[in-house]
């Protein structure tokens, strides 16, 4: 695991070293082991390592033999050594044992289509000499993360993180609204949008080439997943159980000690049930806890570590670690309001003292069905399905209107929030679903002015976008390939990386690997969600491998006590809120709207801890960003 960086300018343009080099440094704690540099005429790139592989002969940037090609890359190609032969029978010669040189020397032999054949994570940049051509692309997942801007007097900029490219003088650091929006409904800013106008992501499973001398970017996907429910076997199960051994088995190749986070659900069980199966010696493990009983698993990762003999070790969080807002704002740059980030990157730096890549479970809930919000979508989709949008509108969106809102009653049980999505389209009611604040409690704390600027813009647009790229799937299919788009690379993908790369720690996601992810996808639908029960192929598929009180107990999430938090240790923040120069000289929000949510968090009249934390972690970003407007 490692970071890069890169600057192309304009032919007769000065190509200036210092930027590059502190480009490269700002993201020094994606690769420790050392940096590398590459200065052509017009073209630099940069490179952090992070040593997994190869230790000796795997430096970057690294050229192909005559000097023509080189590359800079972040990632893991698992198949490396499968690929390598196919190479060598090809006549490729190899000086190194990286999977860097293979991927190198897959670009020499199948140019740009080269990514067809990558299994695993990765973002890279190849500058060919030959056609003047630098060609940049993401893993399907987006697993792997990687940031450009073209500035206005055509310099070409990327990164691993924002942090890399706002490091140049020229980038204008401006607030991009929409940007702003679509944060404070879903909790992240999604791809391709930054929280810098002008910066853009370059989406999971996408290219992107910039030829010298030509102001156009040609970003092309190489890959989507396939929704087309495949054909039901006797021997699915079997199946299942054996592509996700292939997976993990893969994933197992470094030349430095593996461990993996477990929190003793199904999904991070799994991958240590299947780490002890391959490993001859106990498999390292780590976990953290709570000190509130009511969010605390580790003895739950307990039991699973003595089950299969692991070392494992854990720690328990603590309202302390809510004060690390300012931490959190500078890990990832952009506002980002998933509070599991906390415990995240508690659980990567308790891994990093022991090991230098840990396997995660991440990504079992979106291939099978495990959020709960699927199974109350799917409930009020069957009441959608039996009125059209034109009689439901006029008849819900007044009864919501007219109910209170229970805060303390679970969301499916509050019949506002209910009306309120039999009252929308089903992409409208999903996005509604997983707002962090919801269109009611936003609209409080926009500004005269930002609902103007938005000008009608809404975050939902975008899953509205993505359900009618899938109008034939099912409702279940349709959500699920909305937060593989979406919150799956803009959340989870995004926490996992920035919290254990500060650590200088590579974690792998098994459960990602393309290929299982496009067979678990082709399953029937109605395995996924079994008598109210979620990832019910993939329980079964696990009998025998997992103890039935692993596969068996309710999905809790990894989540800290942030209610309690905010009326305690950080009521302080809170209040400060109201008093944001970094908020409230935007122009942006309401004033009035932000200090009454505090009061009414704190006194415990309503539950807004998710807005609030919201707003405490887009503060420090725009206090440390100093965005314009």
């Amino acid at each position: 695991m490692c970071g890069i960086t890169g600057i192309m300018v304009p032919t007769g343009t000065d190509l200036d070293q210092a930027t590059i080099r502190k480009m490269t440094d700002s993201i020094a704690h994606r690769g420790p082991d050392g940096d590398g540099f590459y200065f052509g005429q017009t073209v630099a790139l940069g490179h952090r390592r992070l040593s997994i592989i190869d230790i000796e002969g795997g430096s970057q940037p690294m050229y192909c033999a005559d000097g023509k090609v080189v590359i800079s890359y972040n990632g893991e190609i698992y198949n490396f050594q499968h690929l390598r032969r196919e190479l060598e029978a090809l006549g490729h010669r190899f000086r190194t044992h990286s999977d860097t040189e293979v991927l190198l020397e897959a670009y020499m032999e199948w140019g740009k289509s080269c990514v067809t054949r990558l299994r695993g994570m990765f973002a890279f940049a190849i500058w060919d000499t030959r056609t003047r051509e630098l060609f940049l692309a993401r893993d399907r997942l987006g697993i792997k993360p990687l940031y450009y801007t073209l500035l206005p007097d055509g310099t070409f900029l990327f990164a691993s993180e924002l942090k890399g490219l706002l490091c140049h003088r020229k980038l204008r650091r401006k607030l991009r609204l929409d940007a702003l929006e679509d944060y404070l409904t879903l909790g992240y800013v999604p791809d391709p949008k930054s929280i810098v106008d002008g910066v853009a992501t370059l989406p999971p499973a996408c290219t992107l080439v910039k030829k010298q001398g030509s102001p156009d970017l040609s970003v092309s996907t190489y890959w989507s997943p396939d929704l087309e429910p495949g054909t039901t076997s006797p021997n699915s199960q079997m199946d299942l159980l054996e592509r996700l051994e292939d997976a993990v088995q893969m994933r197992l190749v470094a030349d430095v000690p593996l461990g993996a986070f477990l929190s003793g659900g199904v999904d991070s069980s799994a991958v240590v049930a299947m780490m002890s199966k391959f490993s001859n010696d106990p498999v390292a493990t780590c976990a953290i806890g709570s000190e509130d009983a009511a969010y605390d698993e580790s003895g739950f990762a307990q039991a699973v570590a003595d089950h299969f003999g692991t070392h494992h070790q854990s720690r328990l969080a603590s309202a302390s670690d809510g004060f690390m807002l300012q931490r959190m704002a500078e890990i990832f740059d952009e506002p980002f309001a998933d509070m599991s980030a906390l415990p995240t990157y508690r659980v990567s730096g308790l891994a990093r003292k022991k090991v230098k890549v840990a396997l995660s479970g991440d990504g079992g809930d979106e291939l099978f069905g495990g959020y709960r919000r699927y199974r109350f979508h799917m409930m009020e989709e069957a009441l959608r399905s039996r009125l059209p949008i034109g009689l439901r509108r006029p008849i819900f969106k007044p009864l919501a209107a007219l109910y209170p809102k229970l805060d303390r009653a679970p969301q499916f049980l509050r019949a506002k929030s209910t009306f309120e999505a039999l009252s929308r389209s089903s992409p409208e009611a999903y996005c509604h679903s997983v707002s962090k604040i919801p269109d009611r409690d936003r609209a409080r704390l926009h500004s005269d002015l930002m609902k103007k600027r938005l000008g009608g813009y809404r975050a939902h647009d975008r899953f509205v976008e993505l359900a009618n790229e899938v109008k034939g799937a099912d409702a279940l299919s349709q959500v699920q390939y909305i937060d593989l788009k979406t919150y799956l690379p803009g959340d989870i993908l995004t926490k996992v990386d920035r919290t254990s790369m500060a650590h200088s720690l590579e974690v792998r996601v098994p459960l990602l690997d393309h290929k299982f992810v496009e067979y678990a996808l082709r399953l029937p639908a109605d395995g996924r969600i079994v008598e109210g029960k979620g990832k019910a192929v993939f329980r079964e598929a696990l009998r025998g491998t997992l103890p039935d009180d692993v596969l068996d107990r309710p999905k809790k999430g990894f989540d800290v006590p942030m209610v309690s938090w905010l009326r305690g240790e950080l009521e302080g923040e809170v209040r400060k809120l109201s008093k944001s120069t970094a908020l409230l000289d935007t122009g942006l929000f309401d004033y009035a709207g932000i200090k009454e949510f505090g009061e009414e968090h704190i006194s415990g009249k309503r539950d807004h801890h998710t807005s609030l934390w919201a707003l405490l972690m887009l503060d420090k970003t725009l206090e440390r960003l100093g965005l314009e407007i």
